[in-house]
């Protein structure tokens, strides 16, 4: 997630806070921010770039997979 993202995430947060605990708004801001980069650094995440080089990988590994099963059985037709 990024920096922008995790921003927008704790203002969207700030705005639903009741009226009454708006004058805290620049403090509830900052730990909303914290709390959240420590919730997704614990958990298991990749990037997107990391995601789509993994992607790439599978489709080759499955496009080399379909060729072998294929030339298999043509081996076993013969």
């Amino acid at each position: 997630m990024s920096k922008e993202s995790l921003e927008n995430l704790a203002k969207s947060l700030v705005d639903n806070i009741p009226e009454g605990l708006r004058s805290v708004r620049g403090d509830l801001e900052k730990n909303f921010k914290s709390i959240l980069q420590r919730g997704l650094a614990k958990m298991d995440l990749v990037t997107r770039e990391e995601f789509s080089i993994q992607e790439a990988v599978l489709a080759r590994t499955r496009e080399k997979l379909e060729a072998l099963e294929t030339r298999l059985a043509e081996h076993e037709a013969d």
